[in-house]
């Protein structure tokens, strides 16, 4: 449901405040008085979200009733554009609001969140339910084709009056209730599990006290692990945590295997560990609730009622194209499991390949065949070169400028910030990026929004304010940030998210930049990384930290040459989690009270047999932390990143046909078709728009190496 009524919904990403403020001292109750009206980060407290929420709501709340209770006969003006506009306070407050809990949050705040997240269920269903408005949406949506209507008002008008359905306005009474008690329960557990993971990220702990217990590891992931130890009163040892900086340094260089086992198990554990972060029973609530919802609904099941609105349409072509995907990937995996434990057993050691040793011998095959050492590559990487790099790809694809402004608040010391420009100099947006991990900050990389780009009613032009977060490897040991290959081309990848959003040039703020399908929005951010692997583009970013010296041509040769290696592990590891989601998704039979704590553990063993997953690997993200479809609002909807692959690999293409990567013609496409469009149009329309035909997957599997 691409509107504010969703916006106000997702509560999986909230964050509360702890008590009341007074109204004349809270910077939420008018409009932000700073440079580009980003919010004044410095001024606003804890105090100060309650009241500002609690008064938009009664502020909305009296603009429902004002569109309702209009004597006038219902119009696009003064019922969708009425609505449309509503909720400018709720709009100023809850995007800091969702950002503080996702790169800021804290234990107060994440249990007044828990309180307050049925509240704004609540809120979002009191407009989406209420009778007398959905009668006048109708009575517009009625008349659309005699209302002159351009191409975006009657998106808007469609889309406005489809979310309205799909949020069960057209349902009798009884069930319109039980959807309320449903969707709050859902508000509740969906923040939850996340608040869980988290929690248990932050918790466990693996200290060394035996220095010969670090061998293999890069000297980074030592002198990183000691400063842990030291920050938490543990001078002389070593502390590793689970997250990823920590985490995967570990897993592919370790020597210790007990105690890469000890680290693996650990890490696709979280949030199932039986203590006070266990996310099972809130899986099988979860699962059931959604199940129940669809039914209402009138859909089999929970992916029935999401896919509707995605590019793919249904099920059916979900799992034709995963499968399609799978059989290609796990016949590669399977052979690169033999090749490693060909390896073992050269070593002479006496074990069978586990997933614990994956990732170890994987990097030992990767050095054999290529000569790749990831702490050599690392030292091109250093994050402000590569952020150089990311904005002269940037220039030269739009004739983007990135100038860094100290001028601006910040919500942390550690955030940089830019203002980006048109080429002609004039403004864009606010570009806000939060590089490294912290104990308020969930795992993995983000982009949102703080202001989503729009056109007020007066005619004013409202530029975005964006935000991309990650957790990248710290600086450490005395070396600056220094990011792995993984690392700097997830950089591109969330940098492609925030030109969505900064680019966005629609007129109404619920078509704006990411307002797309789940399945089509990983494509800004997916084609961009294509420009992070090419070597041409390669050498003018990595540069040596200490030397300033660009790569070595023969180790760039070999870097790209390994750029499809392991790509079987990568493959099924991501898809065994897309099938996972697709298990809990399909599914149209509630479970029994009594085995809630237990659905976990069936889904997961099922999926394994269903698609026939080989031990030596695990779901990349197993159900107790999988965040993406249980607090992430990716539910049924895991495998968009691969369909997004798709549409990646087909649209570079289109810069490979014309034999020039920065082709200002085709830049000028994509931006024109796509980075500009927000929702405003079908996405596989917006696609063929630029491409000229619908994708194919020829180029995808080419890019994964998945054809022999």
């Amino acid at each position: 449901m691409k509107m504010k009524l969703i916006y106000l919904a997702m509560i999986p990403m909230i964050l509360m405040a702890s008590c009341a403020a007074p109204e004349e001292e809270n910077p939420f109750f008018s409009e932000f008085n700073t440079p580009f009206g980003v919010p004044p980060f410095e001024e606003i407290t804890n105090a100060h979200f309650v009241p500002a929420i609690e008064e938009g709501i009664m502020l909305r709340e009296a603009e429902i009733d004002a569109i309702v209770n209009s004597p006038e006969a219902p119009t696009f003006e003064n019922t969708i554009l009425a609505l449309e506009y509503s909720g400018r306070m709720l709009y100023r407050v809850l995007p800091v609001f969702y950002n503080y809990n996702s790169s800021l949050t804290s234990p107060e705040l994440q249990e007044i969140a828990q309180e307050m997240a049925p509240k704004l269920s609540a809120h979002s269903d009191n407009i989406s339910l209420n009778p007398e408005l959905f009668a006048r949406v109708q009575a517009v949506y009625e008349q659309k084709d005699q209302l002159g209507l351009n191409d975006e008002q009657m998106r808007l008008l469609t889309e406005t009056h489809k979310g309205f359905v799909r949020s069960g306005a057209a349902l009798p009474e009884d069930k319109q209730e039980r959807l309320r008690e449903i969707n709050q329960q859902l508000s509740t557990l969906t923040l939850q599990f996340g608040q869980n993971v988290l929690g248990e990220t932050n918790s466990w702990k693996m200290v060394v006290e035996d220095e010969a217990e670090l061998a293999g590891l890069p000297q980074s992931a030592i002198a990183g692990a000691a400063e842990r130890a030291e920050d938490e009163g543990l001078e002389g040892k070593w502390v590793f945590t689970l997250h990823n900086p920590s985490v995967m340094p570990f897993l592919y260089n370790a020597e210790n295997r007990a105690l890469r086992e000890k680290m693996q198990q650990a890490y696709i554990n979280r949030g199932n560990m039986g203590n006070e972060f266990d996310n099972n029973e809130i899986i099988g609530k979860i699962v059931n609730l959604r199940i129940e919802r669809a039914q209402l609904m009138g859909y089999d099941s929970h992916a029935d009622f999401i896919l509707e609105e995605t590019m793919v349409k249904n099920v059916p072509t979900v799992m034709d194209f995963i499968t399609q995907l799978w059989d290609a990937g796990l016949a590669i995996a399977k052979e690169e499991a033999q090749t490693m434990q060909g390896l073992i057993d050269q070593q002479g050691h006496d074990f069978q390949l586990a997933q614990w040793d994956w990732r170890y011998y994987a990097e030992q095959v990767r050095k054999e065949l290529y000569d790749i050492d990831e702490e050599e590559i690392r030292q091109y990487f250093e994050l402000n070169t590569v952020r150089s790099g990311i904005f002269m790809i940037s220039e030269k694809l739009w004739g983007l400028q990135f100038i860094e402004r100290m001028d601006v608040p910040k919500y942390h010391r550690d955030v940089q910030v830019f203002e980006v420009l048109e080429a002609d100099g004039s403004h864009i947006g606010i570009l806000y990026m939060d590089f490294h991990p912290r104990e308020s900050k969930r795992g993995g990389a983000w982009m949102s929004a703080y202001r989503s780009q729009r056109i007020e009613r007066d005619g004013r032009f409202i530029h975005p304010v964006i935000t991309i977060v990650c957790n990248f490897s710290p600086p450490s040991g005395g070396q600056p940030s220094l990011l792995t290959y993984d690392e700097m081309t997830t950089y591109f990848h969330e940098f492609g998210h925030a030109l969505h959003g900064l680019l966005s040039n629609v007129t109404y703020p619920s078509l704006a930049g990411t307002s797309v399908p789940r399945d089509f929005v990983e494509l800004p951010s997916q084609i961009m990384e294509n420009w992070a692997n090419e070597p041409e583009v390669m050498k003018t970013f990595a540069k040596h930290y200490e030397t300033g010296e660009p790569m070595p041509q023969e180790l760039m040769d070999r870097l790209v040459a390994s750029s499809q290696f392991n790509q079987g592990f990568s493959t099924v590891e991501f898809l065994a989690s897309a099938f996972l989601d697709m298990e809990y998704h399909t599914l149209t039979e509630a479970f029994p009270e009594d085995q809630l704590k237990e659905v976990a553990s069936i889904i997961d063993q099922r999926t394994i047999e269903n698609i026939g997953l080989i031990p030596e690997i695990h779901f990349r993200h197993g159900s107790t932390h999988f965040g993406h479809i249980f607090s992430g609002g990716y539910s049924a909807g895991y495998y968009s990143y691969i369909w997004s692959g798709l549409l990646d690999a087909d649209a570079y293409e289109a810069f490979r046909e014309t034999g020039d990567f920065f082709d200002q013609a085709t830049a000028r496409s994509f931006r024109k078709n796509i980075l500009e469009r927000g929702g405003t149009k079908d996405a596989m329309e917006m696609y063929i728009d630029f491409r000229g035909r619908e994708p194919e997957i020829e180029p995808l599997l080419r890019q994964r190496g998945l054809v022999r």
